[in-house]
C-alpha cells in the first residue's frame, strides 16, 4: 500500500494544517479546493514539495473527486465544507449542495475504490443546552442553522455508507479550532478576529453580552486529531469529539487577547437566534481511543497567532 492520501478541502485552514501534519508523516497527499473558501497562500509554503499536489475543483464534481483516487490511496480526509452560520441562514442552498452533494459524491468516490474516509464535522451539530461537565459524542443533536443541518447530514449519509456497504468511516467533531491562516473577516473564528484587530489597534467587538463561551482548539492539534483519528482501526465507525475540555468566555478572551489600550466594545448580535451559549468539550473518548491530548495552551496559540500576523503583515 502506497502512503498516498486525498484530502478535499486542502487549502482552506484547516486542510492546510491538515496535509502539513500529513506531509510531516511521510505521505504523499493529493489535494482538492475550490479555491471559494480556502486560498493558493495558505499552500504556498508547499509549493515545492513534490509529495504535494493540488488539484483546483469542485468537491460536486464526480469527474474531478474520481480522478483523485485510485488502488494507492489509502485514505481520504474529507474538509472541503461551506462553513459559514449566517451566510447558510441567508443561502441554504449552497450549503446543502457542497456539504450534502460534495459529501456523497466524496462517498462514491471512497466506495468505488474501497477508501478509508475521515469525514471532519461540527460541533455544531449539538443540542445546545447545559452540557455540564462538557460535550460528549452521546450528547443529543440539534441543528440550528441550515450549516449545521447540511454537516449533520453528511455524517449520516457517511454513517450509511459505514452500515450499508462497510466502509471504513469515523466521523470527527473538532471544537472552535483557532490559529495562522485562519481567516480575520466576518468569517473567520474569533480569537483570529480578536487578534488581527488588535494587531491594528482595533476595538474588539463582543457580539452579545459576551457571556457565551468557547472550547478553543489550536490548528496543529486539532489537525493531529483528525489524522489519528482517521487512521485508528478502533474508531471506524465512531463518532469523536476534539476539545480542550475547558471553555473561556468571550469576554474574558477579548481580556487575554487585548493589548495596551485596545478598546473592547458590546454590540448587537447579528444572528442571535444561532448563538450558542456555552461550548465545552468533553475529549476522553478521543485521549483513550487514540492517545490523543492537545498539547497547545491557549495563552501559546494566541501567541503564535500573533506571530503569523505579524510576519504576514510584514510580507
Amino acid at each position: 500500500m502506497s502512503n498516498t492520501v486525498v484530502v478535499t478541502g486542502a487549502a482552506g485552514f484547516i486542510g492546510r494544517w491538515v496535509v502539513k501534519e500529513l506531509l510531516d508523516c511521510g505521505y504523499t497527499v493529493r489535494g482538492l479546493d475550490d479555491l471559494s473558501n480556502g486560498s493558493r497562500r495558505n499552500v504556498a509554503a508547499f509549493d515545492s514539495d513534490p509529495a504535494f499536489e493540488l488539484t483546483v475543483g469542485d468537491v460536486r464534481d464526480p469527474d474531478i473527486v474520481d480522478s483523485l483516487f485510485d488502488d494507492r490511496v489509502e485514505a481520504c480526509f474529507h474538509l472541503a465544507a461551506e462553513i459559514d452560520v449566517q451566510e447558510s441562514l441567508d443561502d441554504p442552498q449552497s450549503h446543502f449542495e457542497t456539504n450534502v452533494v460534495g459529501t456523497q459524491t466524496v462517498l462514491e468516490a471512497c466506495r468505488r475504490t474501497d477508501t478509508r474516509l475521515g469525514l471532519v464535522g461540527t460541533c455544531m451539530v449539538y443540542d445546545m443546552v447545559d452540557s455540564g461537565s462538557g460535550i460528549d459524542e452521546t450528547h443529543p443533536v440539534k441543528p440550528a442553522s441550515p450549516y449545521a443541518g447540511s454537516k449533520l447530514a453528511a455524517e449520516d449519509l457517511a454513517e450509511s455508507y459505514y452500515h450499508g456497504y462497510d466502509l471504513p468511516v469515523v466521523i470527527l467533531r473538532p471544537f472552535n479550532t483557532y490559529g495562522p491562516f485562519q481567516k480575520t473577516g466576518m468569517a473567520g473564528g474569533v480569537v483570529s478576529i480578536f487578534t488581527s484587530r488588535d494587531l491594528d489597534g482595533e476595538p474588539l467587538k463582543i457580539f452579545g453580552d459576551g457571556t457565551q463561551s468557547r472550547d478553543l482548539l489550536y490548528a496543529t492539534d486539532c489537525a493531529r486529531f483528525i489524522v489519528k483519528g482517521t487512521f485508528c482501526e478502533e474508531a471506524t465507525g465512531e463518532v469523536l469529539n476534539a476539545g480542550t475540555g475547558s471553555d473561556i468566555s468571550i469576554n474574558d478572551l477579548a481580556e487575554l487577547v487585548a493589548t495596551g489600550d485596545t478598546e473592547i466594545t458590546h454590540v448587537e448580535h447579528h444572528h442571535p437566534q444561532s448563538e450558542v451559549q456555552t461550548l465545552r468539550c468533553d475529549p476522553s473518548k478521543a485521549e483513550s481511543m487514540l492517545d490523543w491530548e492537545p498539547d497547545v495552551s491557549l495563552e501559546d496559540g494566541i501567541d503564535r497567532l500573533r506571530t503569523r500576523l505579524r510576519e504576514e503583515a510584514a510580507e
